[in-house]
């Protein structure tokens, strides 16, 4: 188990406590206890479907940025065999909150580029929170141009509370820089997959997220801006961040419906931070079928094909 317990787990985290105590006791001293074990396991077993079965919007945020949930990184090493990171926008620096490279998945050649979190202070620090700097978004294009030179599909990972908004990101151009991938992702000439895998914040998560397919892991969430800022542009109070996540419409769910996205993958029991593995096989699953299309795909069908999907998205009301 997680060694972060949200306050919604904490019941069944003490339900688990005590079943591993009655094992350690029966181990220890002989004692059976195996009719007492099998009732609470049952126990367990009917309050975690019934917790996780029942999550609210904003349970599913607290899930989104748990500290152990799986990273791109982590992904990467479960997906892609041969994996060499490639660093630098070739203008001013290698930004750390970007991780991208090429290597195989399924056998097939493809680039990868995604946020990259960390799991730990330093981490974090090391990574900015996952919040990428201009340099990072160009680096994530460098990346897509190379892809496209050499006829390899992209496979993005999106994972941000959004963009970095310090003073020197926005001395280097940070609004240039992801309107100029929104731009170049709108026309690149081979194949793109994004698959927002926890936070999916502003345009920061967008400028790696114009994909053919656009896909979300059951308990990702994707938006235009934090609910702790939302709350704090309508009621001036970030306290209501809860309730925010009611009106923003931010989870898979929700996202599905309004046509934003194209597939939810389905995570284990519990979050995605319980098995890492089960949760990459998921993502395997989901990518597999649909890049065999796409690559089946002439440039012109491709374009065509993403240019309608963007187009399309989006409902009005006559007054």
């Amino acid at each position: 188990m997680a060694n972060t317990v949200l306050d919604f787990e904490r019941p069944l985290l003490e339900l688990e406590e005590k079943i591993a105590e009655l094992r350690k006791f029966t181990d220890e001293k002989g004692i059976d206890f195996s009719e007492e074990i099998k009732t609470l396991e049952k126990r367990a077993r009917e309050l975690k479907k019934d917790i996780y079965g029942n999550l609210t919007p904003w349970q599913r945020v607290l899930i989104a940025r748990h500290a152990e949930r799986p990273t791109a990184e982590d992904y990467i090493k479960a997906l892609i065999a041969d994996f060499i990171e490639l660093h630098g926008d070739r203008s001013f620096g290698d930004d750390k909150a970007i991780i991208g490279g090429i290597g195989r998945f399924q056998g097939r050649p493809v680039t990868v580029i995604g946020h990259l979190k960390g799991k730990e202070t330093k981490q974090n620090i090391k990574r900015n929170f996952g919040m990428p700097h201009p340099e990072g978004y160009r680096k994530a294009l460098r990346l897509m141009k190379q892809a496209e030179k050499f006829k390899r599909p992209v496979l993005c990972f999106i994972d941000t509370p959004g963009a970095y908004c310090g003073v020197g990101a926005e001395e280097r151009g940070q609004g240039e820089a992801i309107a100029r991938n929104l731009m170049e992702m709108s026309t690149l000439k081979t194949p793109v997959i994004a698959v927002v895998i926890g936070e999916g914040g502003s345009g920061g998560a967008l400028a790696l997220g114009m994909g053919d397919r656009v896909f979300m892991l059951e308990n990702s969430v994707y938006s235009i801006s934090s609910p702790e800022a939302f709350a704090t542009i309508l009621w001036k109070d970030a306290t209501r961040a809860g309730e925010a996540t009611e009106k923003m419409k931010m989870t898979a769910r929700d996202l599905q419906e309004m046509g934003i996205i194209d597939e939810i993958i389905p995570e284990p029991l519990g979050g995605a931070h319980r098995d890492y593995e089960t949760t990459a096989r998921n993502i395997a699953t989901a990518i597999q079928p649909h890049l065999e299309e796409l690559i089946g795909l002439r440039f012109e069908e491709l374009l065509a094909n993403r240019y309608q999907k963007f187009r399309s998205i989006g409902v009005y009301q006559e007054g």
